[in-house]
């Protein structure tokens, strides 16, 4: 069991207005809605304003939050934003949302986790906030990862969408959120899911400098649903809790049947499986927050709830955390 005094307090989500449907993306390339459909149950997905930014989207997500639960972030401590997609390689995207927010005595980091950002996100406030260094922490999930897709290479372009999520983490130490966890990285496996920077190598091998996202699906996909069912296990084991015990499965939204074969591997019910890949598509570090949002505004989760986020990819690290939901 993780010695928490750490919980989830409020939660807010943006998604641009712009669609970009799969009978959108027949006339770019060549595929088709039924082939989308078959292979990842994705629909549409949101796509940014050319002028708007993952800043943006953050702060949209936190002045929903804000709205929603009539809460104040004049007092928060610390920014954390996760992301693969900054405006800027500086300053961090959190620097941007603590101006824009107007917080004056804020610590702002960017976690670039990939995937599994917002798991790793909420890790990391679950700590400073249990540790007493941390008295409130906003966790961003934000992407546009639209500014980072090759929308003429048919195998990824169908993927990518853009949208942000957010969550506030206060100290409590009578009713913490904060279960158990289980994470890390094969960055040995690296390769099969990049987007190059400043280095077109990576563990010594030339790489396809485009600038854009790079992924081997087929690895990625083996490697995910061979490794997710024994990192759910391992939280549960870390809890000690049996899956069983679990009311709502939370994985990375990155292809429904990556999720459905996980769902089977693993003996959850994709019933009990939420997900935002069908609207949203893969929207990275967003994936986790959008699919619990949308899932509250659904009513579904309810207070005492037991959820468990899993996070994957890009490193390719993972990160699960079993949270206890009382808002």
């Amino acid at each position: 069991m993780m010695n928490s005094k750490a919980r989830i307090t409020a939660i807010g989500s943006y998604v641009p207005e712009k669609r970009l449907s799969n009978y959108d993306l027949e006339k770019m390339v060549d595929t088709n809605d039924e082939w989308i459909v078959q292979r990842t149950g994705i629909k549409e997905r949101r796509i940014a304003d050319e002028n708007e930014y993952t800043s943006d989207i953050s702060y949209k997500a936190v002045k929903n939050l804000m709205e929603r639960y009539d809460k104040s972030v004049d007092d928060v401590d610390m920014i954390i934003v996760c992301t693969l997609t900054p405006d800027f390689k500086t300053p961090s995207v959190a620097s941007l949302v603590q101006a824009k927010l107007g917080i004056s005595h804020a610590g702002a980091l960017d976690l670039n986790v990939a995937c599994a950002g917002f798991t790793y996100g909420l890790y990391v406030a679950n700590g400073l906030v249990s540790s007493g260094l941390n008295k409130k922490v906003l966790v961003i999930g934000a992407e546009t990862l639209s500014k980072v897709t090759d929308y003429t290479d048919r195998s990824t372009c169908i993927l990518f969408g853009d949208g942000g999520g957010a969550v506030l983490v206060e100290y409590d130490e009578q009713q913490p959120s904060f279960l158990s966890s289980h994470l890390g990285s094969e960055g040995e496996r690296a390769k099969s899911l990049y987007c190059t920077n400043l280095s077109e190598t990576l563990n010594g091998e030339e790489l396809i400098g485009s600038g854009c996202i790079v992924q081997n699906g087929r690895e990625v996909y083996k490697w995910a649903v061979t490794t997710a069912p024994k990192g759910m296990q391992s939280v549960m084991n870390n809890a000690p809790m049996e899956l069983k015990d679990v009311d709502w499965f939370v994985p990375h939204s990155a292809n429904l049947r990556m999720i459905e074969s996980i769902c089977e591997k693993s003996g959850f019910p994709i019933e009990q499986t939420l997900y935002s890949v069908v609207n949203y598509g893969n929207t990275s570090s967003a994936s986790i927050p959008l699919s619990l949002d949308k899932a509250l505004r659904e009513g579904k989760i309810k207070n005492g709830d037991k959820v468990l986020l899993y996070g994957f990819g890009g490193g390719l690290a993972y990160a699960g955390i079993l949270i206890n939901w009382t808002i």
